[in-house]
């Protein structure tokens, strides 16, 4: 498997799952209410398939140290995903803001990184 096909792949799963965490963002910083739980499922099964993608490619093919970083922020950010769901989500209650916040900060800092190392593949 090409592993610029990966990152570019992964990289789109993770942009699309980030516009779905903006939209559970934006509704959760409006009022107390909870994001639909189908977009959160979407949101956690889109990331999950690129992490896993990525996560196959660095153990087969490798991955620029850069998709590696960024391997390492998605999966402390799936790990604050995973808190917010069972801990929150799932018993209803107001996901806490900080939480939301450290997830998205790690989150976005993994994509960008990846971002950063897709680009560089394609023009390598």
């Amino acid at each position: 498997m090409e592993p610029t096909l990966i990152l570019r792949t992964s990289t789109i799963l993770l942009a699309v799952a980030a516009v779905g965490g903006l939209v559970m963002a934006g509704i959760r910083f409006a009022g107390d209410r909870q994001p639909p739980a189908a977009l959160a499922m979407l949101h956690g099964f889109l990331a999950a398939a690129a992490v896993t993608l990525l996560l196959y490619a660095a153990a087969t093919i490798g991955l620029p140290a850069l998709a590696n970083g960024a391997l390492v922020l998605f999966a402390l950010a799936a790990a604050g995903g995973v808190v917010l769901n069972l801990n929150y989500h799932q018993k209803q209650l107001p996901l806490p803001k900080w939480l939301v916040v450290v997830h998205a900060v790690a989150a976005v800092v993994g994509f960008l990184m990846l971002l950063t190392a897709t680009w560089a593949t394609r023009s390598a």
